[in-house]
């Protein structure tokens, strides 16, 4: 078992959980898949894409859930990233977190598994 990890708008989240199902971010759909990243990989993920952000939640998922779809690919300095190729099933999420902006403007995922 293996947990990875979604920073996006609260928002966004909100209309995903409505619509059962969160098809990705501006940035995700460009990219044609929903990316996530590790419990080692968020925070860094959250300086670089994210600050000066507020309003951010972060989703929590087990990879064995969501099968084939999960493809972990290369990305930032040569690092495997997990990429979702579909949507995310809003019923995968295990848990849901607020990301407050730290003194900095730097979301603060706090302490993952």
């Amino acid at each position: 078992m293996s947990r990875i990890y979604k920073i996006l708008n609260r928002a966004d989240w909100a209309a995903a959980r409505s619509a059962g199902r969160f098809k990705g971010s501006v940035v995700d759909l460009a990219d044609g898949f929903v990316h996530f990243s590790t419990a080692a990989q968020a925070q860094e993920t959250a300086r670089r894409h994210f600050a000066g952000q507020a309003g951010l939640v972060v989703l929590e998922v087990e990879t064995d859930d969501l099968g084939e779809a999960l493809r972990w690919e290369p990305s930032r300095g040569g690092d495997l990233f997990p990429h979702l190729h579909g949507p995310l099933d809003a019923a995968r999420v295990l848990n849901v977190t607020d990301a407050p902006l730290d003194a900095q403007g730097i979301p603060q995922v706090g302490t993952l598994a």
